[in-house]
């Protein structure tokens, strides 16, 4: 049974591994390790499965062009299992509680870059139905989801990341 809690400091060096494990480069494994460093992650959970550290999901802020008045965004980046427990249900386990949580903080809306066929099952939709762009692709797999009602309502423009993001693009 699949245990998910909070992220802690002692979790450090086992999550990088998850991340390191889980994608082709060590381009996210820095990516996290920054945002924990920098102090840039509002909503980070891990799961453990069999006994060890299996995943992990990190919500950031994000911010829309240079608007001041829209607050309360986070960027769901990113996310990632070990390979030997992919397709158990880990990474929708930590999706679903990470966005419960982001909404319980009383954040407005989540953005990620994924796969369509994995994001919309819990609700994101083309970010661009919301007026909404990303600097790293203009294609359907950039997404948004309200978290409370309302808070795309207007809002439009380039979404950016926190800075550390810039660095998996050199």
């Amino acid at each position: 049974m699949p245990t998910l809690r909070n992220y802690r400091d002692h979790d450090f060096e086992a999550v990088l591994r998850v991340h390191a494990c889980a994608f082709p480069t060590r381009a996210e494994s820095d990516l996290v390790a920054a945002l924990i460093q920098e102090r840039q992650a509002r909503v980070s959970l891990v799961v453990e499965y069999e006994g060890e550290l299996a995943g992990h999901v990190l919500f950031s802020p994000v911010t829309v062009d240079e608007r001041s008045d829209v607050t309360g965004g986070l960027g769901l980046a990113p996310l990632a299992v070990l390979p030997r427990f992919q397709r158990v249900g880990l990474g929708s386990l930590l999706t679903r509680r990470g966005l419960a949580r982001a909404r319980e903080a009383g954040n407005g809306f989540a953005v990620v870059l994924g796969s369509p066929s994995f994001y919309t099952r819990f609700g994101f939709r083309p970010a661009a139905q919301s007026g909404l762009r990303c600097i790293y692709t203009d294609g359907d797999e950039f997404m948004a989801l309200e978290l409370q009602p309302g808070a795309l309502d207007g809002v439009a423009g380039l979404v950016r990341y926190a800075p550390q993001f810039d660095a998996l693009e050199k």
